[in-house]
């Protein structure tokens, strides 16, 4: 505000600035594991929101769409500004209940589920889940799968994206605890293609996209169209 120390309109400047700031949302309180992340590798929530940019740009426009593991709804938010409804689910009950208390978005819905336990009624015109598919044991993806794919329309567009398997020997002790199955870019990209005809796949360092060598790209993404029936 110093830029106005001195001038004879500066009340009228700052009345004109604060003007243009718009609504006055309050102060927004991220939810703890964001928190926890803000503090100790901040660069992380450049990277997932990057990851959530290529969704909605790819989901742009949809009307209502499913999110699979929306944890405290970080990457929701960016989402719900480019589709007409979504439907956030994540088995963790605290991380719900974070959500509602805190995030006031009118055309999202947050709700404790477990994807493993059955479709979702819907049907969506898309679906996304990142982060999720490594933490299912091998044995439960396609369940896992199916019931995302039966929540959808015929016609519905799907996008998943996990960390490379090449990737884990970076990874944490505690980030390869929970990785029970990540996959290589042919491999993600035949999961997906039992369920879907049409299968495109990319791959993510950092923030940025792109459609490289699979065994140097530390993210994948496989965006998935025109189900199997």
């Amino acid at each position: 505000m110093s830029d106005f120390a001195g001038s004879a309109s500066s009340d009228d400047i700052k009345q004109r600035y604060l003007s243009s700031l718009g609504e006055d949302y309050g102060e927004f309180v991220l939810g703890k594991n964001t928190t926890r992340i803000l503090h100790e590798d901040p660069k992380l929530l450049l990277f997932t929101l990057a990851r959530y940019k290529f969704v909605s740009k790819m989901l742009n426009g949809c009307g209502a769409v499913l999110e699979v593991g929306c944890q405290e709804g970080f990457g929701a938010m960016l989402v719900s500004k480019v589709v007409k409804r979504l439907h956030a689910v994540d088995f963790y009950v605290p991380y719900i209940a974070s959500c509602n208390r805190r995030i006031r978005a009118t055309n999202i819905v947050f709700e404790a589920r477990d994807m493993l336990d059955g479709p979702i009624d819907g049907p969506f015109d898309g679906a996304y889940a990142l982060d999720v598919l490594e933490h299912i044991q091998p044995q439960a993806e396609d369940l896992f799968m199916g019931n995302i794919v039966r929540s959808m329309g015929t016609y519905g567009t799907l996008i998943l994206g996990m960390p490379s398997r090449e990737s884990q020997c970076y990874a944490s002790e505690a980030s390869r605890a929970g990785h029970v199955n990540c996959k290589s870019g042919p491999e993600l990209a035949s999961f997906a293609g039992k369920y879907f005809l049409n299968v495109f796949s990319f791959s993510m360092n950092d923030e940025v996209l792109h459609t490289g060598f699979y065994a140097m790209s530390h993210y994948l993404f496989v965006v998935c169209s025109n189900r199997r029936e």
